[in-house]
């Protein structure tokens, strides 16, 4: 493909407690940190957890009316997914071996050959050029790269389907959340 290579410009960074991704990106694909139970657990903390949003000061004005959203769809780039695991083609999605191999765009993996990630957040406050948001499952100190106002209708509600995989663990992870 001869294309020319965008250029991405952080308007901000993300601030949190989270210091390393729980799942580690790798030549081979990817692994959890600390087992599956603490991937569980990681996940379902970061639900409540407090991150905050920390706008460039002269980007300030982007920020006018989001006070008016419940939620907002944060794009950031895994600024710690090492280079090597860029290059990987196919994981085991959440680096669990009891699930079949698939295609990196199949999966949310980190590990993919631009690590730009996104996240539906709920946004709690706004202080100046800070937003505080909850459910931001990204890194202490990644690169903003945009924020997107999240409208419902949008998104497809009806027909929606996901293979049988990843509806187990999305159930594994609500049920260990009760």
């Amino acid at each position: 493909m001869d294309t020319a290579s965008p250029i991405l410009r952080p308007v901000g960074i993300i601030r949190n407690a989270v210091q390393e991704p729980f799942l580690v990106a790798g030549r081979d694909g990817i692994s959890q940190r600390e087992g599956a139970d603490a991937s569980r657990t990681h996940i379902r903390s970061t639900k409540e957890a407090i991150s905050e949003i920390v706008l460039d000061e002269s980007r300030i004005a982007l920020l006018e009316g989001i006070e008016g959203y419940s939620h907002v769809t944060v794009l950031y780039w895994g600024h710690k997914v090492p280079e090597e695991s860029r290059s990987v083609d196919c994981v085991h999605p959440m680096g669990r071996a009891d699930i079949p191999k698939t295609g990196i765009f199949s999966t949310c993996s980190p590990a993919r050959p631009n690590p730009v990630l996104a996240t539906v957040v709920r946004l709690h406050a706004r202080r100046g050029n800070v937003l505080e948001v909850t459910g931001l499952d990204a890194v202490d100190g990644s690169p903003l790269i945009d924020i997107k106002p999240y409208v419902p209708s949008h998104y497809p509600q009806a027909d929606v389907r996901v293979p049988a995989w990843m509806e187990e663990l999305m159930k594994e992870i609500d049920e260990r959340r009760q």
